[in-house]
């Protein structure tokens, strides 16, 4: 694995897990009525600390291109994911709150998962690309599902599972974001700006950034961290390592034993993430009322 894949794919992570903890600690104090509309984003932009939080996931999000540049999806996706870490330690520092044996055992899953899969798994850039049909096929999946969990949370969005829902929503839009991030950049690289301008992909990677933008502030908006964090920060990189390796020509070791190696590293890094964002640590998510109230609309 290269140091420079490393360093880029850990420094991004370190900017998405800041990031997410501000924009939920602003979007909690949204009004409710602008759940799952572009209005959210309007409100947002007023508050300081959600720009702050949005500067860090840019920051990341540029990390994270940098390294799908050199490094394939399924290598840096995991990586990605260790953005709970410091999500965990930001919160951390605002609740005093000590790891105990939870936030430990969360910290051991997901490194070890993540070291897991990689050592296990060695993955590799493949021959070619898959077909066109196959390339469609997964992005179709990955939207549909995506959209589905979206209908539903809005069609219940006072249920406790409509911000986990969305999570997931947004963490799949997320991963199909990086995969097309990477055929972006390899257009730019191959034919420049002319054939980049001319492919659809830099589009969809647009528009999946920002319907994932509003699925997730919706999320933050009525819920604590907790509860949606750790839905998204595991949805995205399974479904980067999906497109990864159902279209984008990523290769993993096949054999049995390292096959098993891989799910339990995938396992181990849904276990810690669902541990870590289960911390107390985590912010509660309950918006001072006078707050609240100064940002309904009169």
């Amino acid at each position: 694995m290269s140091v420079l894949v490393l360093v880029l794919a850990v420094s991004a992570a370190c900017c998405l897990g800041s990031g997410f903890v501000l924009q939920q600690n602003a979007a909690q104090r949204a009004p409710i009525g602008d759940f799952m509309s572009p209005r959210l984003l309007l409100d947002l932009v007023r508050m300081p600390r959600w720009l702050a939080g949005i500067g860090l996931m840019v920051a990341g999000m540029v990390l994270s291109a940098l390294a799908l540049g050199w490094g394939q999806v399924s290598l840096v996706e995991p990586l990605v994911a260790t953005n709970l870490f410091f999500a965990m330690w930001l919160s951390r520092l605002w609740t005093r709150q000590p790891l105990g044996r939870q936030g430990w055992a969360g910290l051991a899953l997901l490194a070890g998962g993540v070291t897991a899969f990689i050592v296990a798994g060695q993955p590799h850039g493949g021959v070619s690309e898959a077909g066109a049909l196959r390339h469609w096929l997964i992005v179709g999946l990955v939207v549909g599902i995506a959209l589905m969990l979206a209908g539903l949370a809005k069609h219940d969005r006072l249920s406790v599972a409509a911000p986990v829902m969305l999570a997931i929503a947004a963490g799949l839009l997320y991963g199909l974001q990086d995969a097309l991030t990477r055929i972006s950049g390899q257009r730019l690289s191959g034919g420049g700006w002319p054939e980049l301008t001319t492919s659809w992909q830099p589009y969809g990677v647009i528009a999946l950034g920002v319907t994932g933008l509003v699925l997730v502030q919706s999320a933050f908006e009525t819920a604590p961290l907790r509860m949606s964090l750790p839905a998204l920060t595991a949805a995205q990189p399974l479904a980067g390592i999906a497109c990864g390796v159902g279209f984008l020509g990523d290769r993993l070791r096949t054999d049995a034993g390292a096959l098993a190696w891989e799910a339990a590293g995938l396992a181990a890094i849904v276990a810690g993430i669902v541990l870590l964002g289960l911390h107390p640590a985590m912010p509660s998510g309950t918006a001072p009322q006078e707050e609240a109230r100064d940002l309904q609309p009169h």
